[in-house]
């Protein structure tokens, strides 16, 4: 029966297991394609929890009335979720570099459900305690990518595995939007709700459409088999670390890993001023938008980024991999600079492909840190750790400077008119793209000559 089929999965995650496990491990190919749809999948739903909202306009109150003379309600729900998930990454750094693979799925579960009613108490409650609710959303979400990527490292195809999931954020940013646009129009047509009841139920209600799908996945997450003996000799053990070993690798590449999370930080802060406030930037370059631009524009974001990077696991060789991520990031910044200041001076791009290119310029860099950048290092070293220790150091410096942008802009800078909005983005763009060259510079002399003792 169905529904038990659906019980199993959501809840028992053992039911049928060993078979499962056997029939994986009989085929490489079979368990690269079962790992990247679990992955694709797993994340992908979990953004249905977290980015939806920020289709809304969230200008006006109960009554439908419009709200002037106030703060951006928008600005603060994203900076109360972002606080949310910025200290989720803090504590992400113990608890995804602790976690084995067998409570990775329960507490994927759990942190979905628990996102869930956070979402359920922002339509029930009062407007002046949305913004706590929004911050209990974002608590539990930001922990979900590393226990996710903690079933795909240490492998010989971890680079095609993590472009996959990779690929997942960068279209279910444009897809979440996509389906809050479209909630959003059908109950206000289908129960004649007001734009702000529809507001304030659309985030709740795109979620709950996908918790079967997540449930899904999850279990298929839980079934992939441990990285081979080939894997772990050519990429190296990923074992969960102890504090001495967390702060060992601190240590010793400080200065390494401070200018990739530099460069981290930046494309981080953009990333999110171009996922959050799209709408914003679209609006202000003059778009008039459909609730299915959004994931147009980053399905081919996701194309050039995921094919990109996804490529590095064709190159053996651990250093000269890093290399190459490394040169991947360059070509991203590039691109980058080059649109701002060719937009600015004498190109004339439609907003569709000026959103277009600045993702590929930021996703470029930022799908390299998680696919091949952090991996390979440790391949190189074969020291205790894993990649999702480094992405939620890297992770938390990041949100940390994204919450500061979004708080800045919120109660000290006021709020920016749409039309100086994506003037401002622009800017900011072009001046970022400068310093994470710079960063980079930094990051490929410290690891030039890292030692690659991989087999």
């Amino acid at each position: 029966m169905l529904w038990k089929l659906v019980i199993s999965m959501c809840v028992g995650l053992r039911v049928g297991k060993a078979t499962a496990m056997k029939r994986l491990s009989d085929s490489v190919w079979l368990v690269n394609l079962w790992a990247i749809t679990a992955a694709f999948g797993t994340y992908f739903c979990m953004y249905m929890y977290r980015k939806p909202f920020t289709a809304a306009a969230f200008k006006q109150d109960a009554i439908g009335q419009d709200i002037a003379g106030d703060w951006d309600q928008k600005a603060v729900l994203i900076s109360a979720q972002v606080i949310g998930y910025l200290i989720s990454k803090m504590i992400g750094i113990r608890v995804v570099s602790e976690a084995d693979r067998g409570r990775r799925a329960w507490l994927i579960l759990g942190l979905i459900l628990w996102a869930l009613a956070s979402l359920f108490l922002f339509a029930i409650v009062p407007r002046a305690w949305q913004a706590p609710c929004m911050f209990l959303n974002g608590l539990p979400l930001g922990m979900v990518f590393g226990l996710v990527l903690g079933s795909l490292e240490g492998r010989q195809m971890t680079e095609a595995l993590a472009a996959g999931l990779c690929a997942s954020f960068i279209l279910a940013g444009g897809m979440a939007k996509t389906v809050g646009q479209s909630v959003l129009d059908q109950t206000q047509k289908q129960f004649q709700w007001t734009l702000s009841e529809a507001e304030r139920w659309m985030p709740f209600l795109s979620g709950l459409l996908f918790l079967l799908p997540i449930c899904l996945f999850v279990w298929m997450l839980h079934q992939i088999p441990p990285p081979t003996q080939g894997d772990q000799a050519a990429r190296s053990p990923r074992d969960p670390m102890r504090k001495e070993d967390r702060w060992r690798i601190l240590k010793t590449y400080t200065v390494g890993i401070s200018a990739v999370a530099t460069l981290y930080l930046v494309v981080s802060i953009l990333r999110s001023l171009r996922d959050d406030f799209a709408r914003e930037v679209l609006t202000g370059l003059g778009a008039t938008i459909k609730s299915t631009d959004y994931a147009s524009i980053d399905f081919w974001v996701m194309l050039v980024a995921t094919l990109a990077n996804g490529a590095a696991v064709l190159v053996n060789d651990n250093r000269k991999a890093l290399q190459l991520a490394f040169g991947t990031c360059f070509v991203g910044f590039a691109l980058m600079l080059a649109t701002v200041v060719g937009h600015r001076f004498w190109m004339t791009l439609s907003p569709a492909m000026l959103m277009v290119l600045i993702g590929a310029g930021l996703y470029l860099p930022y799908v390299a840190v998680h696919t091949t950048v952090f991996e390979r290092i440790i391949a190189c070293t074969r020291d205790r750790a894993n990649v999702g220790f480094m992405m939620y150091v890297a992770d938390s410096v990041g949100y940390l400077g994204f919450a500061t942008l979004v708080l800045a802009k919120n109660f000290f800078i006021g709020q920016i008119p749409e039309t100086q909005f994506a003037e401002w983005f622009l800017w900011f763009c072009g001046i970022g793209a400068i310093v994470s060259i710079i960063a980079l510079a930094i990051a490929w002399q410290r690891f030039r000559t890292i030692e690659n003792r991989s087999v």
